[in-house]
């Protein structure tokens, strides 16, 4: 598998986005149009207090990825309310076309008081080609439940066989960092299917081996299928570390599937290499792999978690 880079496509610096933010472009969702492509993102802004807060934006491009054509300028979906699963924002957000209208499935987070953060996957649809988004209810389609404690997330849902398929994350557990303050957390990629893409059977199981140790953090699963075989792109992490240690820092991951059940991982086939001294040579995170025009790309985010924008590569064979 034999990937050409063609670097990065988008720096939000050089956009004014959402009425202006505190700057990110962080895991980038194609939707590809007849003449362009719309890529979805959450930026960041901050509150009040100094914190953080997600927004959802998209930037739609020729399908060169030589131009910008348009940018949003305002939110595509709305934060939760007061107490919301996403009051403090949303990210991801992953977009499919189906039955006529694209649906949108959320990463809704929120702060605790413990530890940073907690999250659901919620659920919207849009009726007028992705340029807004309208959510389906105020609670999420799927959470926390017995065995999947927490951080549910990262939804990427496909239809195959008439059956929706989502692949997302799930926290296994909190641990505590070596400066013994901050929390960290550990999560892991799981599967759920559903007849109409908003009642879910999860299926409580981590389905990606770890390559690392047993706290290794797996994200953003997306899922592609070529010729009766279903692959995989992710990213992966140590748990601990990878803020300032590249050695620790997020990777992207593969594996593939004949069942979509059962998946053998084999990173080595991936050939998608960081850059020395460029916008990706500490961190390459957030996969997302799409078709367009019979050709399959791959958009991704950087150093620094997306603070700098999102590339893109093609795959050559």
């Amino acid at each position: 598998m034999r990937w050409k880079k063609l670097g990065k496509v988008f720096d939000p610096s050089e956009h004014r986005l959402l009425g202006g933010t505190s700057g990110y472009a962080q895991s980038p969702q194609a939707l590809v149009f007849d003449d362009f492509v719309r890529v979805y993102f959450s930026t960041r802004e901050k509150d009040q207090t100094g914190k953080f807060l997600s927004n959802v934006a998209f930037a739609d491009f020729d399908k060169a990825f030589t131009k910008v054509l348009n940018t949003s300028t305002r939110s595509v979906i709305s934060r939760g309310g007061l107490g919301c699963f996403d009051e403090h924002g949303i990210f991801p957000f992953n977009v499919l076309r189906h039955g006529g209208k694209v649906l949108g499935y959320t990463t809704g987070w929120n702060r605790r008081i413990s530890v940073s953060t907690d999250a659901a996957i919620g659920h919207a649809v849009s009726e007028d080609e992705g340029l807004t988004f309208n959510k389906i209810g105020l609670g999420p389609v799927l959470s926390a439940s017995l065995h999947q404690p927490c951080l549910v997330g990262d939804a990427y849902v496909r239809v195959f066989g008439g059956l929706f398929h989502m692949w997302y994350i799930f926290g296994a557990r909190w641990m505590t960092e070596p400066d013994g303050v901050t929390p960290a957390r550990v999560y892991k990629i799981a599967h759920a299917t559903s007849k109409n893409g908003v009642d879910w059977v999860p299926e409580d199981q981590c389905i990606i081996r770890d390559v690392l140790d047993t706290d290794e953090c797996q994200a953003l699963p997306s899922v592609i299928e070529r010729n009766g075989t279903y692959h995989m792109f992710f990213c992966y992490r140590n748990a601990t570390g990878f803020r300032h240690d590249p050695k620790r820092a997020y990777r992207i991951g593969y594996a593939q599937s004949g069942d979509l059940t059962n998946w053998t991982r084999n990173d080595a086939d991936l050939h998608v290499f960081r850059s020395s001294g460029e916008w990706d040579s500490d961190m390459q995170c957030y996969p997302h792999v799409f078709e367009m025009d019979a050709d399959i790309y791959l958009l991704y985010n950087g150093n620094e978690f997306g603070r700098f924008g999102f590339g893109l590569a093609v795959l050559e064979n």
